[in-house]
């Protein structure tokens, strides 16, 4: 698996080249926004499986960076910020984004996390479900093509935020426990994917402009509640 590593400080790049390459990662280093996006044009072959991208560049700012990659395909790309705030993450979420991490980091959560986004989804794009659409009032879920319309208009989702809404939209009202969640849609039980299943709840709320449409269950999990048609 080839991973973009970018990171405009050499010192840290080197070191957490030395550990992605014993988790068996094939590292190229590039150290502005700039090299980033000259490293993913086609002529790369083979092309990059994921990208770690630091929000602290040189050159462009990283949130730009991200929203740039996100228009050129589907890569994954996992932010790298010290901005611990919910709000910024979901503004990482919203360009694109399929997970961060939050400097200072453990490296055992960084491969995991790693590991987490490159996983294929099940056959189908989302978790399986012997209809190809839902329909939740004016939220038109269409499995196949994994798009996502409320009264009509597209909302852009991440791999992951899709996967989390059509989980809990098969069974609307039945509470699913954070742990089952986290089972389904990373493909892990890392103890750290929870902080991560909270912000997509959040950006899946602000995106589809339905605060109410997800119900956090205190100390068990989440459930979604069918919106009147």
């Amino acid at each position: 698996m080839r991973l973009l590593l970018v990171e405009d400080d050499d010192h840290v790049a080197a070191a957490l080249s030395a550990v992605l390459a014993r988790h068996g990662f094939d590292v190229k280093h590039a150290r502005n926004g700039e090299e980033a996006l000259q490293a993913l044009l086609p002529a790369e072959t083979p092309p990059f499986g994921v990208v770690l991208l630091d929000l602290g560049l040189p050159d462009q700012d990283g949130y730009e960076v991200c929203g740039k990659i996100r228009k050129r395909g589907s890569i994954p790309v996992i932010m790298v910020t010290a901005r611990s705030d919910v709000r910024s993450r979901i503004h990482g979420l919203n360009l694109g984004a399929d997970d961060y991490v939050v400097k200072p980091y453990d490296t055992g959560e960084l491969i995991a996390r790693i590991h987490a986004v490159i996983r294929r989804p099940t056959p189908g794009g989302a978790p399986a479900s012997e209809d190809s659409e839902l329909r939740l009032g004016q939220v038109h879920i269409e499995l196949p093509t994994r798009q996502v319309t409320v009264d009509g208009s597209v909302v852009q989702l991440t791999r992951k935020e899709f996967d989390l809404l059509a989980l809990l939209a098969q069974r609307p009202g039945v509470v699913f426990r954070r742990e089952q969640i986290i089972s389904e849609v990373w493909r892990t039980s890392w103890e750290g994917t929870g902080r991560t299943l909270e912000v997509h709840v959040a950006s899946l709320r602000s995106k589809l402009h339905m605060p109410a449409l997800i119900e956090t269950v205190r100390g068990v999990g989440y459930r979604l509640v069918a919106p009147a048609a």
